[in-house]
């Protein structure tokens, strides 16, 4: 389990910032061309994101859970997770994910929504689902889970890379974190993340 009781350091700040920031952007489509919310937030830690654009308005059919929640969640499996596709859930994953469930009710404004997290629920306030507001609604969701996930990694001791966004002459407010170092995660084996103690 992640050690919540420390203050989060001024580089982890940074991490999460930075996700938060990164995913906001790829989301709204102002400053680069508009992503999904599970787009955004596979790209905002470097992830290939194919797979995520079944994500998109509760999995497509707006039917299914909000795109954001589950992102957050494959992201955490992407990076944790056992690279043997036989292996079994690592201890990492496992206290990610209980952590990640536990915290992204609390930490998300999901507004007056008293049928969960299914899409069109969260968004049936909105008149018009192409508008501004619902969009602004959903740039927020994803942009606080992006950030929920680098802080579970960092809180787990695992620095999350937030990778600059190609072809964009643009830096979150308080910059991008210091990549990670190259070919090293929990077991040192693969460029997943790296433990900070």
């Amino acid at each position: 389990m992640g050690d919540w009781r420390r203050p989060l350091s001024d580089d982890a700040q940074q991490r999460v910032a930075a996700a938060r920031d990164k995913c906001r952007v790829l989301y709204e489509g102002r400053l680069t061309p508009h992503r999904s919310c599970g787009i955004a937030i596979a790209e905002t830690f470097g992830l290939p994101s194919a797979a995520y654009q079944a994500l998109r308005r509760g999995g497509i059919t707006g039917e299914g859970e909000c795109g954001s929640v589950v992102a957050g969640r494959l992201v955490l499996g992407q990076l944790l997770g056992d690279p043997d596709p036989t292996g079994p859930v690592t201890p990492a994953l496992r206290a990610a994910s209980e952590e990640y469930a536990d915290l992204w009710p609390v930490r998300l404004d999901l507004g007056p929504c008293p049928d969960g997290v299914i899409c069109n629920a969260l968004t049936a306030r909105f008149a018009d689902f192409t508008g501004a507001d619902r969009a602004a609604f959903c740039a927020a969701l994803a942009s606080e889970v992006a950030a929920l996930v680098a802080e579970v990694l960092v809180r787990n001791g695992v620095d999350p890379d937030v990778p600059p966004i190609d072809g964009l002459d643009w830096s979150p407010p308080g910059g991008w974190p210091t990549p990670r170092r190259a070919g090293s995660d929990l077991s040192g084996e693969s460029p997943r993340g790296t433990r900070d103690g």
